[in-house]
Order: C-alpha cells, then structure tokens, then sequence
C-alpha cells in the first residue's frame, strides 16, 4: 500500500481517540511526504537508523553490558517495549507505528551503565540544570542526532516528540491549555515500558540466580498465581530454570492481559470522540484494573528491596558511579578530549561533557577513562 492507501485505511480503522497519521502536526522543517510511508513510520525509521539507537546495544538495563551473553541491554529492552507496544496497539486500535516509534525512542537518552549512571550524571550536572535521561532522549532527537544538513536532529514529528515528554506538561496546540494526559499512544507505551522491565529483571534475576523463585511464591501474589498456571499447563514440569521462564512468561502474559480488557473497558465507558477528549477525560484511559495495578506495584517493589540493591549488582553501580565521576572531572579539566560539535549545541561547557558521556557505552566508558588514566582499579 502507498501512503495515502495507508492513511485511508487508518481513519476506517483507528479508535477515533487514535492520533493518526494524516492528522499530524508536521515536523519542525517542512518535508515532502514519503509516496509509501506515513509520518509515523518515518519517524520509527529514522530512530532504528541512529547512531543514538545502535549504541543502545552495549548500555546497560540492570546487569552490565558484559557481564554476561544473555543479559538485556537498553536495545534489547526497547524492542521489547516495542513489541509488547504493538501488540496493545493492534487489539485497542491505536497507532502501531506511533507507538513503535515512542517505543524504540524512550531510552536514546539514557546514560552508560543504566540508571546508576544517570544519578551519577545528574548528580554531577546539578548546578548545571542536571541530568534526566527522558529529556535527554528529546535533546538527542532535536540537535545530537545529526543526518542532514537542513536542520539538528531527526526532526521527527510533534507527536512523537510530545510523546517522549515523560512528567512534562503539554499543552494544546491550538488553545494552549494544559492537557492532563499524553496521547492514548504515549500512555501505552509508558505502561509496556514498565511492563516489559519487570518481566525481564524477574527473567535475568532468575537466570542469574539472585532471585529465589519459591521465595517470590510466598511474597508476590503475581508470582504465585503464574507459577500455580505454569504447573496447572505442564503439570510434568519439574521445577528449575524451564519452569521459572514458563511462569515468567506466564506473569507477562497475564500482565498484558489485564492492561488491555482494563483499557478496553475505560474507551467503552469513557467514549472519547477524539484525541483531544482523551486527553482531558477525568482519568487516565490506559492503565490497569486497581486489582492488578497493586499486584504490579507489589512486584516493584519486591525487585527494589531483591534484585536492584543486592551486593552483586551493587557492586557493579558503585564502580560505574565512580567510573563516570572520574572521567567527567577529567573531561572538565581538559575539554580539548571532547569533540567540538558538543560545544555547538551545548549551553555550558558542563552541558557538552555531559552530552558527550550521556552518549557513550559502557565499554566506550572504560576505553576513554583507561586513555585518560582514570580507570578505577577494583
């Protein structure tokens, strides 16, 4: 199909809350239409082809990057997130590439060594406007991403880059007022975000050996009913690694599941007409049942107090943090090392480093800091 066929076949389709495609609001600099892709599908096209989505694939999620061939990495986590997006999208009729798009984008901007590294960064930029790896991600897509030479960035539509204004007002285009909720695509994706980490920490903590699956029985009512549907499918399943990954799978499944029949549930009660309704309804039309939501919380919580803080991963934070605070100062003290188009975008000579090491990956981390002769010893 062409574009426009694409487009026809959208507004035949689509939730009429959807955003679609030939409604959009443009880009920043005007572009000729693309004769077969939509806005949207651009917009995911021009993220895969990055050089900020590549390198997503040696930054750390939770276990870092080389510790281990199986561990998931901020590639790996985005598909993901990308996946269980489309999935929502196509059972509630929303826009699959705008959520794939906003899925595969969410974390262009995190720091090396995953969210030690983006303390770390924030702590050391907090008398320069900090650091924050969602407005990050838009900053690499406004002027770090380079790839022409009309304008900075990607220069993707506004809907994408509304979309990945995470805990960021927004306002209507065409009134200014301040809207209380992003676009039905924007909250889903958020909710496959969470949903697709915590099913692959439990996963990699399982794997790892950190978390102990029958003590997640006794703790997590989640846990205990996957694992009670896992052994009631295959009940000649012994336990071990297969039947964790099973229940695993299971707690995704089930998770998912009840994203969906409860936002499905909320669009039939709520009807909202447009985008602009669901925006300002009085509540938020993705999420899940209350139920649920506080069995997902309870999951959260459990992989804080199990998983994130143990002494093997620990470890792991204490070196990157002191891994990046080292090469940040020594980057200070010298900012001939940083390249020059840093200090083009950048407001403060704080802002470039920080732009700079916001960018690398873990092992580039390390290579730079060995160079520099600042690699920590233990």
């Amino acid at each position: 199909m062409n574009r426009l066929e694409k487009e026809a076949l959208e507004a035949q389709q689509l939730h009429p809350a959807a955003l679609q495609s030939s409604e959009s609001r443009g880009r920043e600099f005007a572009e000729i239409p693309d004769a077969w892709r939509t806005r949207f599908e651009r917009d995911r096209d021009r993220i895969i082809h990055s050089k900020a989505f590549r390198r997503m694939m040696y930054k750390t999620q939770v276990f870092i990057n080389h510790v281990g061939d199986n561990q998931r990495t901020r590639m790996t986590h985005s598909l993901e997130v990308q996946q269980v997006s489309r999935s929502l999208a196509s059972a509630l009729n929303l826009n699959e590439p705008l959520c794939e798009a906003l899925a595969i984008s969410h974390d262009l901007g995190h720091a090396p060594f995953g969210h030690a590294g983006e303390r770390a960064l924030n702590a050391l930029m907090q008398d320069a406007g900090g650091f924050s790896h969602n407005k990050q991600s838009l900053r690499v897509v406004d002027v770090l991403e380079n790839r022409s030479p009309d304008y900075l960035g990607l220069n993707l539509t506004h809907e994408v880059k509304e979309g990945l204004k995470k805990h960021q007002e927004i306002e209507d285009a065409d009134s200014g007022e301040t809207l209380r909720h992003p676009s039905l695509e924007a909250m889903l994706v958020d909710h496959a975000d969470s949903t697709a980490y915590h099913f692959h920490d439990v996963d990699d903590g399982l794997r790892e050996g950190i978390l102990d699956p029958m003590h997640m029985d006794e703790h997590l009512e989640l846990w205990n009913r996957s694992l009670a549907e896992s052994r009631k499918r295959h009940p000649n399943l012994k336990d071990g690694q297969l039947l964790w990954r099973r229940t695993a799978n299971e707690l995704l499944g089930q998770t998912i599941g009840d994203l969906q029949i409860e936002t499905q549930r909320r669009l039939d009660e709520f009807k909202p007409s447009d985008t602009h309704a669901a925006q300002t309804c009085s509540k938020p039309l993705i999420g899940h049942s209350p139920d649920f939501a506080k069995q997902v919380g309870a999951l959260h919580k459990y992989l804080y107090e199990h998983l994130y803080f143990r002494d093997e991963v620990n470890w792991h934070i204490r070196r990157s943090t002191d891994l990046l605070e080292h090469l940040f100062c020594a980057l200070q003290n010298d900012l001939s090392k940083v390249p020059k188009r840093y200090f083009e975008t950048a407001d403060s000579n704080d802002r470039a480093v920080c732009d700079y090491v916001s960018g690398m990956t873990d092992r580039y981390v390390e290579k730079v800091a060995r160079e520099l002769g600042v690699l920590p010893s233990y």
